[in-house]
């Protein structure tokens, strides 16, 4: 295994040796003034009796355009703050929500939360909010793109209660498994079994905050008080003990991957891809040699080379301009 694999096991079993029975009591982490705010703004709705959270603004009068944004795993909608004001001078309404088991949203256990499940919530709120016959943007990041992958295949099929997706534009997300280089301890999650409870229990912020680093650029690396939103968002509602029954989409995407880049494969409307290059989890160039392979008929924008796996954090105005152009070129 590699120098990194090992470096975690020490950790893991550093971790180990205080009872972890100290860790189980630690109260959640405080808000931040900025994640207390983002809280506060936000709203909630009811699906099938759990408490999701989602982000309404309403943007530019004049424009009817909608944007909806699905964040990555393991954060929440908190990833789009640095580009939602930009986003609401362009959109009338810009949405976001906190999947299930993430943020603020509800984190049932056990309970899997497939990534039909998410794409039903997404569909369920759009009708919350009475937007359920307009032309809908899609921006995705990570775990989110997959979640616009189902979302396009029911759009294809004509399902009822699906959205009319206008354009798409998914960002670093593992689309292909070829391709896919999974963190350590998200392996380590999704097939933990006997270790994943252990995992869960003993992750604290040290654990996660060495754990997301790497996945950032060398320059755009998030600050302490950036992690610790992160955190706080993971943490809410005990949310670090569900973290591994949300791994499993890492599985559910070997089981449906023909049907989700089949989706793609045969899209009609505008798509495009927002790529930070340095992304261990998405290595180029070997994500977008496959990508313009399987889908030649999308655009793409790769940011700066020091860009990694979250650009919309790392390099707002570079992301905002890549989607910008691309919102502006149909």
């Amino acid at each position: 295994s590699s120098l990194g694999d090992r470096e975690w096991w020490v950790q893991v079993g550093l971790l180990a040796v205080p009872l972890p029975a100290a860790y189980l009591h630690i109260p959640p982490t405080q808000l931040s003034p900025a994640l207390h705010s983002w809280k506060s703004t936000g709203q909630f709705f009811t699906y099938k009796g759990l408490l999701i959270f989602y982000q309404d603004s309403v943007g530019v009068v004049g424009s009817p355009e909608t944007v909806v944004l699905l964040h990555g795993f393991p954060t929440s909608s908190y990833d789009w703050y640095k580009i939602w004001e930009g986003l609401t001078l362009r959109f009338h309404r810009v949405i976001a929500l906190d999947f299930l088991g993430f943020g603020f949203s509800d984190k049932p256990r056990p309970h899997h939360c497939p990534i039909f499940e998410q794409a039903s919530i997404v569909e369920a709120l759009l009708w919350h909010l009475g937007l359920q016959n307009r032309r809908i943007n899609l921006l995705s990041h990570d775990y989110g793109d997959i979640v616009a992958q189902e979302l396009l295949y029911r759009y294809k099929q004509n399902r009822s209660g699906r959205l009319t997706i206008k354009s798409l534009c998914l960002s670093n997300g593992g689309i292909f498994l070829e391709t896919h280089r999974p963190l350590l301890l998200q392996k380590l999650l999704k097939d933990g079994g006997v270790l994943s409870p252990i995992i869960t229990r003993l992750m604290n912020f040290f654990v996660f905050s060495r754990g997301l680093t790497p996945v950032f650029g060398p320059y755009t690396r998030p600050s302490e008080s950036e992690l610790w939103d992160m955190w706080a968002g993971i943490r809410n509602n005990d949310g670090n003990l569900a973290i591994d029954s949300l791994s499993q989409y890492i599985n559910q995407r070997k089981k449906f991957g023909r049907r989700w880049v089949g989706a793609l494969a045969s899209v009609t409307i505008p798509i495009h891809f927002i790529y930070g290059p340095l992304d261990p989890v998405n290595p180029y160039p070997e994500f977008l040699e496959l990508y313009r392979k399987m889908l030649p008929q999308s655009t793409v924008s790769i940011l700066d080379d020091h860009i990694s796996h979250y650009p919309q954090l790392e390099d707002p105005m570079g992301f905002l301009n890549a989607y910008m152009g691309f919102i502006n070129s149909f």
